[in-house]
């Protein structure tokens, strides 16, 4: 993948984009595409961009502009059917000067125009700009692999793939977080787009296309998801659960297969130990050269470490195996770095490990790994879907001495599990439970949990979203059908919408990946992948308590029995406890000071101080409160993203060499 940016006038009178600030926006961005530079402007526009070449190393150079030298793109990440495209445009009288597939974007846009997007196949973010039209248009893929942020500022306006670099292109824009995307970071664990962190910068929507022109502004879904729906047969899956599990096991092998062979260097695989990766690991290994690389993340702590698992899936393979130990001080030491590319605040430190493990893979020669991500939402693995199936299942029956005791089955995996004492737990999952039938039903005990953590905000910070239901917002913006989808597509919509989207794919994918110029690749994300996971039963994901039953039977013969049948584990890292123990580094100190707090005005200075002495004073014990770990990191994260993006300033002021430099501006002026 690579970082694109631009500046663009919004209106005739608007001075041209300067050449200063297209190349400081190319700079931000050098490691999201270090191999290749380039800007283009004119009279109303300039687009710059970062390559990391992955596919057409020697012609897929950027800007690029179709044969009229007319309309031009910028481009981060793949078209993976691009080849097909490409012989249905040749077949329609198109003509190809390169093997890429950017330039296939530009043809399938001229012959189908936003139509062109459905086709695609594929994660992108990507801006065309027509300069005889005078038209820009922006669109990213369907779940948000590739990011997208967008400003306005004084009648121009400025996309790119990292904030870092709409604030490097100009020092007057305002550089502030935005009250409502801290309340929602602090009940969703995330944004949800468009919403943004920083004030006046959001994000283009998964799944949209947004076009700016003769002072207009049009934005439309060209994707949405498509669950079963009573009376609607079109998009229910008929076979039966053994015709599912050929499907599937299809499916992914031929997002994987395409994945591994459309790419021109080697593509190695992460490997965690779980049934995702082993899954597209074994699959990746059939299409891989003689050589195939893996890469593992270990743990110091025991609790989080998945070794046996990775190890035995390893000697299956045969592949040039990796990995990483890592430890809390690393997790301490890494982590201002880990902001800087979040660009958000963040409640666990699971991006740090990822971040080290990005690295790893850039030491050996490798560009492109494939992960699992995406099987949990798409095919109903997290815990969280089983916790609402059970709850609604006790909400039908409140009254019940037993219903409430299959919560015993949730959480397996965790030292402090809110299921381990019965009376606790009942009082906390029984919350609200006469809600069962309610929209966001499922969520409900986490973004409460979540939310809890709003009261260390300052009294500032929490008037300026007091006039504002987060939650409210958020379901009413949901689709117009999920009222009429099954309890489990509801939470999985609302998951792919939160937690997918703004945290997984973004901050432990795309910007841990790209932090050390590294794309990642997702089979389970692919179009037909998705498009069959939403047809599918409820039961045949969600069979019972067994999670994802129609992948784990698709894997059998694939994947060890081992790692199939154990107890599901999502991926953790340890959170408070690499910044409280003695040795800390310190950077804590200093952003968590009392001046560096009332600089900010995010938090309470006194109620902070509290928990940090909370927390210091139970780190001996080696275990804090969910509540107490998301707070600390949330806190600590939020205070480096100040002093970075705020208190500071990205310049963009790395020297770097343009292989394009386009300059069609007859305005010598500047934005």
């Amino acid at each position: 993948m690579c970082g694109i940016a631009g500046i663009v006038g919004l209106s005739a009178g608007a001075a041209s984009p300067s050449r200063e600030a297209l190349v400081r926006m190319a700079s931000a961005l050098y490691h999201r595409g270090p191999d290749e530079f380039g800007v283009y402007r004119d009279d109303r526009a300039g687009l710059a961009h970062a390559r990391l070449s992955i596919i057409d190393l020697a012609t897929g150079q950027q800007p690029m502009a179709d044969e009229g030298d007319t309309t031009w793109i910028v481009f981060n990440g793949e078209i993976f059917n691009y080849v097909e495209l490409r012989e249905e445009l040749v077949a329609l009288g198109h003509r190809f000067r390169t093997r890429s597939d950017t330039e296939v974007i530009l043809h399938a846009y001229r012959a189908w125009g936003d139509a062109a997007f459905a086709r695609f196949n594929g994660q992108w973010a990507v801006a065309l700009w027509d300069s005889a039209a005078r038209r820009l248009v922006l669109s990213r893929d369907r779940v948000g692999i590739c990011p997208l942020h967008i400003c306005e500022h004084a009648g121009h306006l400025y996309f790119a793939s990292e904030v870092k670099a709409i604030f490097a292109a100009n020092a007057e824009i305002t550089r502030a977080f935005d009250p409502i995307g801290i309340s929602q970071t602090f009940t969703f664990w995330t944004i949800a787009p468009p919403q943004g962190v920083f004030y006046g910068v959001t994000e283009l929507e998964p799944g949209h296309v947004r076009t700016y022109e003769n002072g207009t502004v049009r934005d439309h879904a060209y994707w949405t998801p498509h669950y079963p729906v009573p009376g609607n047969m079109h998009d229910r899956f008929h076979g039966s659960l053994e015709d599912a599990v050929s499907e599937v096991r299809r499916a992914i092998e031929s997002a994987t297969s395409t994945r591994m062979l459309r790419a021109d260097v080697p593509v190695g695989s992460y490997l965690s130990g779980g049934l995702d990766s082993s899954l597209v690991a074994a699959l990746g290994r059939r299409f891989a050269s003689d050589k195939f690389q893996t890469f593992s993340l270990r743990f110091e702590d025991a609790e989080y470490d998945e070794t046996e698992y990775q190890r035995l899936m390893v000697n299956m393979l045969g592949s040039e195996h990796h990995e990483v130990v890592v430890s809390r001080s690393d997790i301490a030491n890494v982590f201002p770095e880990v902001i800087y590319h979040t660009e958000r605040p963040i409640l666990r430190t699971a991006p740090a490990p990822l971040f080290l493990l990005s690295k790893l893979v850039r030491e050996h020669g490798v560009k492109v790994v494939l992960t699992g991500e995406g099987a949990d939402e798409m095919f109903a693995g997290y815990d969280i879907f089983r916790e609402g199936k059970v709850r609604r299942f006790w909400g039908r029956q409140p009254a019940s001495a037993w219903r409430h005791r299959l919560l015993e089955r949730l959480y397996p995996y965790l030292a402090r599990s809110p299921v381990s004492q019965q009376a606790m737990a009942r009082q906390f999952f029984g919350r609200n439970i006469a809600a069962h039938r309610m929209p966001g039903f499922a969520h409900d005990t986490r973004w409460h949990t979540t939310g809890a953590l709003k009261r260390l905000l300052s009294t500032d910070m929490q008037a300026a979203a007091a006039d504002r239901d987060v939650i409210k917002e958020l379901i009413e913006d949901i689709h117009i059908d999920f009222k009429h989808w099954s309890p489990l597509a509801q939470d999985q919509h609302l998951e792919i919408r939160t937690l997918l989207s703004g945290y997984l794919l973004s901050l432990q994918g795309d910007r841990m990946l790209m932090a050390h110029s590294v794309e990642g690749r997702f089979p389970f994300l692919d179009k037909d992948v998705v498009a069959l996971a939403d047809s599918l039963p409820a039961a045949y994901k969600l069979r019972v308590l067994d999670e994802k039953h129609v992948v784990k039977r698709a894997a059998a013969n694939i994947v060890p029995h081992e790692i199939i049948a154990r107890k599901k584990q999502p991926y953790r890292a340890p959170d408070a406890l690499s910044f409280v123990a003695k040795g800390a580094p310190g950077y804590i100190d200093e952003v968590l000071s009392d001046s560096a707090l009332r600089d900010a005005n995010v938090f309470e200075p006194l109620a902070v101080m509290q928990l940090l002495r909370k927390c210091r004073a139970r780190g001996s014990e080696g275990q804090f409160s969910n509540t107490d770990n998301m707070a600390l990191v949330g806190v600590l994260s939020t205070q480096l993203l100040y002093r970075q993006f705020i208190a500071g300033r990205p310049d963009g002021s790395r020297a770097i060499e343009l292989r394009t430099d386009i300059d069609k501006s007859s305005n010598p002026g500047s934005s």
